[in-house]
């Protein structure tokens, strides 16, 4: 007996939104759904949707909508729910049925001996001809090679080798693949439907783990763009706080301006004034055998929330030292024996010293971008530089990252049709670098990262995936 599909009408579809609140639509019908929580919301919406179904006497397709993307349910009567995956490819040992094949199906009689007496082949061993009007899927019996195989005499039996055990091992290696946690199908895991991830979650999931990876030595992200205003000081606060709260590996987020920078006013100020000059001074005591771990603490400012180290440049007001390429050697020294990973801010002269030197211990190149085109020419320029010069440099500048944020300088009083080009103009200068490096990722706007001391947790949640993706991006070339 052929089960009840679940047919396209009615057109159902549910929404679940971020601020708790749901609807859902039976052909053009909105029934708008208020509750407690997302799981109030879901069971009311469950509820109207299997009513509709027992007044139809079938399962009912839905599509569901909510902040993690767009997915399909299928509601039976009595409220219970699948998920309308499409068809699964047949396994392996056997082939899809065949209409009108390019080549024959062997017979039984091409697979196995002949008997002694020949008798008729049974009709479901002959040749497979070309149909003219092939059967309904539903009834159709093809032709496969276990059918085939199930129908030939039992071979000879052969001489069994035995295996070493040392061959042999009865662990899993393959993971076990989590419920969905998010969104319509997270909800519905909750309630008891076990639901697999959308694919918005598992691309999530992915980037959480390859940020969370630990690599063999420490690594050295560079974070450049020749002109100012670029969004080198937010991005390097966001890289180094995704990565050190998802891989927990010590951090270090290293102003290296060649006079004064403002790393230190984007971050929170730890309860001395020391800078990187302070760090270099005391370089000696620092690389000592003796020195234990908690020592670099007088000289770093920590980041009580986002779990990563900030190393200032000199605040010096008279600001009359300069870092040299010796006193970016000393620190890099001293900062590789305490952190696994260091994220450097830099200045906007690509020809000085400290910044050539830099370059020459980076092992990722990250060039933040505003979506105005003076940034774009200003990193298009950085990236042109460092391929110029060949080698170390060039490969940098082919590997790069380049993270176009949308522009922060006059969103807030933009209306709908500034922000669309506002968009538009963002994806143009991403699509413009995503030929000459090795990835590109668009981060929206945000105002928690315009003014004030940036932190994570005070990103919208779009803010935060986004981020998290560029951090991927970045960790993929370590």
């Amino acid at each position: 007996m052929m089960k009840t599909q679940a047919l396209d009408f009615p057109r159902i579809d549910a929404v679940l939104r971020a601020n708790g609140t749901g609807e859902v639509t039976i052909n053009g019908t909105s029934h708008p759904i208020q509750a407690a929580d997302e799981a109030a919301v879901l069971r009311e919406a469950l509820r109207l949707i299997s009513d509709t179904a027992a007044q139809l006497g079938r399962p009912v397709k839905v599509t569901t909508i909510d902040p993690d993307g767009q997915g399909h349910i299928v509601v039976s009567p009595a409220g219970t729910v699948s998920e309308a995956a499409p068809v699964k490819p047949a396994p392996r040992r056997q082939k899809e049925p065949v209409s009108a094949p390019a080549s024959p199906i062997p017979s039984v009689q091409e697979l196995t001996p002949a008997p002694v007496e020949p008798t008729p082949a049974p009709a479901a061993a002959a040749h497979v001809q070309p149909a003219t009007a092939p059967e309904p899927a539903e009834t159709a019996q093809p032709v496969t090679f276990a059918s085939v195989v199930d129908q030939a005499p039992a071979a000879a039996p052969e001489t069994v080798t035995r295996r070493s055990l040392k061959e042999t091992s009865f662990l899993v290696s393959a993971p076990v693949l989590e419920p969905a946690t998010r969104g319509w199908r997270g909800t519905l895991t909750r309630l008891g439907f076990r639901m697999e991830p959308s694919p918005e979650e598992m691309a999530e999931r992915e980037d959480i783990r390859t940020v969370s990876q630990h690599w063999p030595g420490p690594r050295i992200v560079a974070v450049v763009n020749r002109k100012g205003g670029a969004n080198k000081t937010p991005t390097v606060v966001m890289l180094s706080a995704v990565l050190a709260r998802y891989s927990g590996a010590a951090t270090v987020a290293w102003d290296n301006n060649e006079s004064q920078g403002t790393l230190g006013w984007r971050t929170e100020k730890g309860v001395h004034d020391n800078s990187v000059l302070d760090l270099i001074d005391s370089s000696q005591t620092l690389l000592s055998p003796s020195t234990n771990a908690a020592e670099i603490a007088r000289f770093v400012h920590h980041q009580t929330s986002d779990k990563f180290d900030v190393l200032r440049s000199d605040e010096n007001e008279e600001g009359d030292h300069e870092v040299t390429a010796e006193e970016v050697d000393i620190a890099h020294q001293v900062l590789t024996r305490y952190y696994r990973l260091i994220v450097m801010d830099s200045g906007n002269t690509a020809r000085s010293a400290n910044w050539r030197q830099m370059i020459h211990h980076t092992n990722q190149l990250v060039v933040p971008v505003t979506a105005i085109e003076d940034r774009a020419e200003a990193a298009r320029l950085t990236l042109q530089t460092l391929e110029s010069r060949g080698g170390h440099d060039a490969e940098l500048a082919r590997n790069a990252v380049v993270i176009v944020s949308e522009s922060t300088d006059a969103k807030r009083s933009m209306g709908g049709d500034a922000l669309k080009r506002a968009k538009a103009e963002a994806q143009r200068i991403a699509d413009g670098f995503a030929p000459h490096v090795r990835a590109v990722v668009r981060i929206p706007y945000d105002p928690a990262l315009v003014n004030g001391p940036i932190r994570y947790d005070a990103l919208q949640p779009a803010t935060q995936r986004a981020w998290l993706a560029a951090s991927a991006a970045v960790a993929r070339g370590f």
